[in-house]
């Protein structure tokens, strides 16, 4: 098919993306609540000619094109933060409403737009004659804020599912994007005595023990962020205390650390540094599972505890979407990113599947106040992603 046809095609469905990427903002799909946008998408990929549609046991929409050659898998997750400070935004969180040349509200960012993009990207490559040799899935995940890549990792362990290759349509500003790091949640708990707040002295107060090793944490960050970059961090994200009452010393007191881990950095690092923090204290730590449901019911436990990747520049896949990037844009990459937050890419990257990154939106705006993504950009992404698609084979 030549050029000019691929454009004819592209320009046909051009507004019919930006009119659904508004249609996914305006509902409002927070974690674990996804399945009003769930039913939503799977209508509109019902309605594009997909061979196959369905949502599966943990609420993940999921749509299928072709039935032979290399899988590719194109993951978008449906699920955004919530929004608490609606007053404070200059357009409506979930009105989608445009301005100049933007869409603003709660998931235009993360990652609404990038889903819309990739639902028309599979269905024009259908119509283009680019799927006989492959088969294509999109999916739009659940739960991913809080549980990254748990979703997926059920979905393929469902359906005996191993796709050849996955792209991750986080935001990334339409640049491809080589990985992300590491990511590590941990949960240190100190252990006290209870005791009466009139005799403090007769117990031992878990709230105290756990403060120098708070000044520890706040060490090791600043002994993290003056290494040379790229560097780990981390941040105590939340804490709680258990006391028999208010007239009370209390007997455990518990933190919660987000730990990033840059490239090079390993588990066994995470645990020395753990052991490290909790030395000559009465306190223990372990990785901070998380156990959520989902809006089907079903309950899943995650382990958040995820090594850094990057994918080599010489990978096929990586060469792939180089072309693709050149034929959709005109001109080779100028660069490339590597995000330095987590994504349902640990699923696949720990099952060794080759998984690289792209999506509209400056992700920088992510969860912020007046999130918006630049429609032009989310134009160009259904356009890389269809290019992708015939490049890979």
């Amino acid at each position: 098919m030549s050029s000019k046809q691929y454009k004819e095609i592209f320009k046909k469905y051009e507004n019919d993306v930006v009119t659904f990427t508004q249609e996914l903002v305006r509902i409002k799909s927070y974690s674990d609540n996804e399945a009003h946008i769930a039913k939503c998408v799977k209508k509109k990929m019902e309605k594009l000619n997909y061979d196959e549609v369905f949502i599966d046991n943990i609420g993940n929409i999921v749509g299928k094109i072709g039935s032979s050659g290399k899988i590719i898998h194109f993951d978008s997750h449906m699920d955004t933060v919530e929004v608490n400070d609606e007053m404070d935004w200059i357009l409506p969180p979930f009105s989608a409403e445009i301005k100049d040349g933007r869409i603003y509200g709660r998931g235009s960012v993360d990652m609404k737009s990038a889903l819309a993009a990739s639902v028309y990207a599979a269905a024009i490559a259908k119509e283009l004659g680019l799927t006989k040799n492959r088969t294509i899935y999109v999916t739009g995940s659940v739960c991913e804020e809080f549980c990254d890549g748990e979703s997926i990792k059920m979905l393929y362990e469902d359906h005996d599912l191993r796709p050849d290759f996955v792209v991750i349509c986080e935001p990334s500003d339409n640049i491809i994007t080589l990985g992300h790091k590491g990511k590590a949640q941990v949960l240190i708990t100190t252990h006290g005595v209870s005791a009466h707040g009139s005799a403090p002295e007769k117990g031992i107060n878990a709230v105290y023990e756990m403060a120098e090793i708070i000044t520890r944490v706040d060490d090791l960050n600043k002994k993290l962020m003056a290494s040379s970059d790229p560097h780990g961090t981390v941040v105590l994200s939340d804490i709680s205390c258990i006391s028999a009452s208010l007239n009370a010393v209390p007997s455990e007191c518990s933190i919660y650390l987000d730990r990033r881990m840059a490239l090079g950095e390993t588990e066994e690092d995470i645990k020395k540094e753990m052991n490290s923090l909790i030395a000559g204290k009465n306190a223990s730590w372990k990785i901070g599972t998380l156990r959520r449901t989902s809006w089907t019911g079903k309950d899943f436990i995650y382990e958040p505890l995820h090594e850094p990747w990057k994918i080599e520049m010489e990978h096929p896949l990586v060469t792939a979407c180089i072309s693709a990037y050149k034929e959709a844009f005109g001109y080779k990459p100028k660069e490339y990113d590597f995000w330095d937050f987590g994504t349902n890419a640990v699923t696949p990257v720990s099952m060794g599947i080759p998984t690289i990154g792209f999506g509209p939106g400056e992700y920088k705006l992510a969860h912020m106040l007046n999130e918006n993504c630049e429609i032009i950009k989310i134009k160009d992404a259904c356009i890389f992603y269809t290019y992708l698609i015939e490049k890979l084979n």
